[in-house]
Formats: structure tokens, sequence, C-alpha cells
């Protein structure tokens, strides 16, 4: 399933329930679920995390760092403008409070074979891209070939288990499955956002440019400044706006996104009122910079709403690809030398958590010692896994006064078994050279992390440097594997599926554009990704997903950083929203500005 990583940001009622026990019939559907009970049932009215009765209008309009130059989120080339996904549909929503659960937007119905071996969608005769032309199934089959054909390589890996796409007639459409039993297949198919045939049939898709695409959401782009602004006008005429799926959200006339080169200038601009709301990530400022007249006056809001979603991992990722990390005796030594303990007292004012998981903050994480259930799938591959993974986790903890020692002989033992010593004061290898490596950063507030963890370095040799690029430039590298090692956060489903092997496949580690940033490429890992999509029960699921956290860990690809598992939010008092947020997300597109906004006089948009 795909979340929407800072990166982000990508998604009535016989319920269609995947368990062991029970098959679904070959019949129409109109919800489909993983796993449960669904939560809304035939004839709902709305989400609950909605306020059906919240006035349309006014403008909300928030900030972007870095530039861009595209119009097209769904390629590898260019940097794509922030918001432009609102300007397209999915053929089914997923509801925001559950854990993977859809219901009908472009597609009014569902069919999935017993097998799971394929699935038929039914188009509403009602749905209409924005020019008003009629949305087929034609549309749909087009939309999936391009994405397939011409998008980033992502969706090539994620849909790898559609064979083939037939269109039935004008309003069907089914995909059918190279193999049968995939369970999450039928619903990230639900997933794809639908093009126009009309629009791109005899245009370059692949081509990142300006040029305004045709969608079939509830917005339209308005107007844009290439890398400064963009704007995006709510589609009165939007055939959808009174589904339940729909309902309450997307109240804002306009959604405005101005870019600044620097978060620093941001927040200020913030401040002066030159934007509406901002997702504060640094603890920093959080603790010290929302002081001032306006903050006291209440005239800007702060508050820090709970993220019950999994964290993923957020960490500084080793290019795998480059031969001085192709031992991970390097890596895990290098990763002793981070001091998380001093960093969160004296830079992050104590507010964050070490990552201890791939899927932190969830019941998907490992443990620190491995569990029957665990074992048992992972001794199949024992002799091809390091005895480590067996054992109990070490977790590094330091001291958090600034003395790492401790670690420092014992990354000097690891970096010795990788056939480096400590010489000269530079960590040098059989040939005389330097262990030597680069951070790649796009925002500078992040050196004062960075510098304390170089001083660490120089002190058994090892030499750093950083480079510090736009956030364009940032994209391209990490497209196109120039860096040694970058700081991200990979955020994760709680029902993690058909997209782990694009996140950790073999075949994905060199395509370019890749969501493997590491270049991990592991037999057993690949195959406990095949095991993934292949569980019958949330037990399995979650028994399959911590063995392969185990394994990811032990590759120590990735030196974990922290999380927060919280929003925190500040904005102009301007707005509403409703009392309960979503489980699994912020939910910003069921705000609504207050009366002193202009508001729409058209009811139901």
């Amino acid at each position: 399933m795909i979340i929407n990583n800072k990166l982000v940001s990508v998604f009535i009622s016989i319920a269609l329930v995947f368990t062991a026990e029970r098959t679904i019939a070959s019949s129409w559907q109109t919800s489909l679920s993983m796993y449960g009970d669904i939560k809304y049932q035939e004839g709902f009215k709305h989400f609950d995390y909605v306020d059906p009765n919240a006035t349309k209008g006014g403008t909300f309009k928030q900030a972007s760092i870095g530039s861009f130059d595209s119009l097209n989120p769904y390629i590898v080339k260019g940097n794509a403008a922030a918001g432009i996904t609102h300007i397209y549909d999915t053929l089914l929503q997923q509801s925001a409070d559950e854990p993977f659960s859809l219901y009908p937007l472009i597609a009014e119905k569902v069919k999935v074979a017993d097998d799971f071996s394929w699935v038929s969608f039914l188009i509403n005769s009602e749905a209409k891209f924005e020019d008003g032309k009629p949305i087929t199934a034609e549309d749909v089959k087009f939309s999936f070939d391009l994405l397939i054909k011409e998008g980033s390589p992502l969706y090539a890996s994620y849909y790898a288990g559609v064979e083939s796409v037939e269109v039935d007639s004008t309003q069907q459409v089914t995909f059918h499955f190279a193999q049968s039993g995939n369970r999450e297949l039928p619903l990230i198919i639900g997933q794809i956002p639908v093009f126009p045939k009309h629009f791109w049939k005899d245009k370059d898709f692949t081509k990142s440019g300006l040029l305004i695409p045709i969608g079939s959401g509830p917005y339209k782009i308005k107007s844009f400044d290439a890398g400064k602004q963009i704007t995006f006008q709510r589609n009165s005429a939007y055939w959808a706006k009174d589904l339940p799926v729909n309902k309450g959200r997307f109240n804002f006339d306009q959604l405005i996104f101005d870019y600044y080169r620097d978060d620093s200038v941001a927040f200020e601009a913030f401040k002066s009122g030159a934007f509406d709301y901002r997702l504060e990530t640094s603890s920093k400022r959080w603790a010290t910079g929302y002081v001032g007249e306006q903050f006291n006056s209440d005239k800007i809001i702060l508050e820090t709403i709970e993220d019950k979603s999994p964290q993923g991992m957020q960490g500084f990722w080793f290019n795998l690809r480059r031969d001085k990390f192709k031992d991970p005796n390097v890596r895990e030594a290098i990763s002793l030398l981070f001091d998380f303990e001093w960093a969160n007292k004296t830079l992050f004012y104590g507010a964050y958590t070490r990552i201890n998981s791939f899927y932190s903050g969830s019941e998907l994480s490992t443990g620190i010692n491995i569990s029957d259930a665990e074992r048992e799938i992972l001794s199949p591959y024992a002799a091809q896994l390091n005895k480590s993974v067996f054992e109990p986790i070490q977790t590094n903890i330091t001291l958090g006064n600034g003395n790492v020692r401790k670690q420092m002989r014992q990354a000097v033992a690891l970096l010795s078994k990788a056939g480096y010593e400590l010489k000269d004061s530079k960590m040098q290898n059989a040939a005389g050279e330097q262990l030597s490596f680069e951070f790649l950063l796009y925002s500078k507030d992040f050196e004062r992390v960075i510098h304390p963890f170089r001083r660490n370095l120089q002190r058994i040799g090892i030499k750093t440097s950083i480079r510090l690029v736009d956030v364009s430039q940032f994209i391209n590298r990490l497209n196109n594997f120039e860096f040694d090692m970058l700081s991200l956060r990979k955020g994760q489903s709680i029902s993690p599926g058909n997209e782990q092997a694009s996140y950790w496949g073999c075949e994905t580690a060199d395509q370019v554009g890749t969501s493997n940033w590491a270049g991990l490429c592991s037999p057993v890992v690949d195959q406990l990704t095949k095991q993934l999509t292949l569980a019958t029960t949330r037990k399995q699921l979650v028994d399959i997903t911590r063995s392969l956290d185990r394994v990811l860990l032990s590759q120590h690809m990735v030196i974990p950083q922290w999380y927060l598992p919280a929003y925190r939010i500040a904005y102009w008092n301007k707005f509403n929203h409703p009392k309960n947020a979503p489980y699994y997300d912020l939910g910003i597109e069921t705000w609504w500005a207050k009366p002193s906004e202009p508001i729409s006089k058209e009811e139901g948009q």
C-alpha cells in the first residue's frame, strides 16, 4: 500500500474481507478491505472525521521549499509542483481511519476472483474529467499502461503482478494477475490515478515540463509562476463532490503553494502572515521560535496532534553501490559514532525517540528478541543470513555527554575486520587510501546535526565533507545515485505489501529514480517481500513484516535517527477543522475557512 514519505505524498458497502477462512464470491461489491470488517456500511453518508456542514470558500496558502519545473508527479524527470496530485482522482478512495479500506470514487463497484487472480471495476457513468468528457474503462487501461511504460520505475515494480488489462465494455475494465493469492493487489489497483486518453495520446508523458494537464479530481490548475507559486482552483463542476467519500472534504476555493529557497526564510514569512499554515519539523524552532505577539494573542494557533501511523525509517542512508560501503562492518562502524542521546538532549530539547525499526511506532516493528514466529519464517534462510539476525538486537546507546570512547573502540575493531587500519591519524585501507565520504544535504539547518557526528568520525581518522544543494539538485542526485550518504525518511503503511519490493528489491536497486535508495540487493529480502504479498491473515502479515524488519536492520544500510509520533502544526486563526482528526492522517483536506474568509455561494461543492 502506498502512503502519501514526506515524498510524498499519493489515496456503500458490503465488506470484502480477506481472511484464511473466508474467500469472496465473484460478485460485484461496493467496498474493499485488506482484512477485518468494513467500518462504513451500506448507505453511509460521509467519513466520521469530516464535518459534512463545513462551508465552502476561502483560500488556503502553504509554503514549499525549493522550486518546481514540472506538472507531472508520475515521472522521474523534473521536480513536480506541490499539491499537483489534487487534480487527479483514483478508481477508489481510501478511508483515513481504517488500516486499508477503499470505497467508490471513479469506480462504483468492484469484483474480485475467488482466488484473487483478477479484479474488475465498473466505472460510474457520471464520472467525468475536468473538461467534461466521460471517464471510461479505456481511460483506466490507458492510465495503467502509461504508468507502467513511461512513468517512474516505482510503478512497473509496484504493479508487476498484473499480467494483462482487458477493456470489457465502455464502463468495465478487468486486471488479470500473473499469479493467484495476492490479496493486496486488487486494492492497490484501486488506487491508480486516472488520466484522460484523449489528452495524453499524442503527447510525451515522459517529458518534464509545464504543460497544464487535464485532471479528474476536485481541483484544477488555475495559474502558476514556474518555480515560485502554483494556484489550484476548486472545480465547481466536479462530478464527485457529493459522493460519500468527498462530503466535508476539499472545502477551499483555492489552494496556493508559495516556494521559498530556505526553510528559515519561510518561517519568517509565515510569522508575517505571508501564508497560512506550517507543519513544523524542527524541535529547536518549535521550542524557541514560536514566540511573539501573534502567538500570545492567539492570532496564530499552535497544536500538537497525535500521529498514529507507522513512523517508518528516518536516517542517514548509505549508498551501497559505492565500493567503500560494500562491507557491512564499515557501515556498522560508522553508525556507532552517531550520538543520538547527546543530540536529543543538546539539540532537540529531548523531544525525540530513537528509531529502532523500519516500521517504527507500530505493531509491525520487531522486538529486541526474535519471536518464535519470526524464527520459523527465517530459519530456512539461516545459511544466507548473519547469525545476529537470530540474536537479541543490540541497540547502540551512548552516555549522552559527548563521550563515545566505547563506540570508537568498537568501530575501530569493526573497521579492522574490513581491512582498515588507523595509521597517521587516518583510517586507511591496504592501499593507503583514507576512508572518506560526503553528506548530501538540501537544508542548511541539518548541518548542526551532522557536525558533531563528523567530529566523532574524524577522531578515528574518517574524513567527511558536506555538499549543500537545492531541492531540485538533491532529487536529481538521489535519482541518479550521485551521493555517498544522505538523510531521508521512508514512511510506511500500516498494511505493507507490494510496494516493499520496490523499496528493497534487487530488481529496483539500480533503476534510475528507484525507491530503493540504498541500492540493497538481498535474495532473502526478495523472498520475504514475496511472502508478504501472499499473507492470508493479519497475523501472518505482522509476523512476516517483523521478520523482514530484522533482516533489514542487520544490513546496516541506514543509520537510524529519531521520530516524534505527533504532528506539530501552526496556523493563522482563520480556519476551522473537525474535532476528530483521521486516525492515519492529518486531514488538512477536511479544514474550512471561518466566516471572515470569503465563502462560496455554491452549495454542495
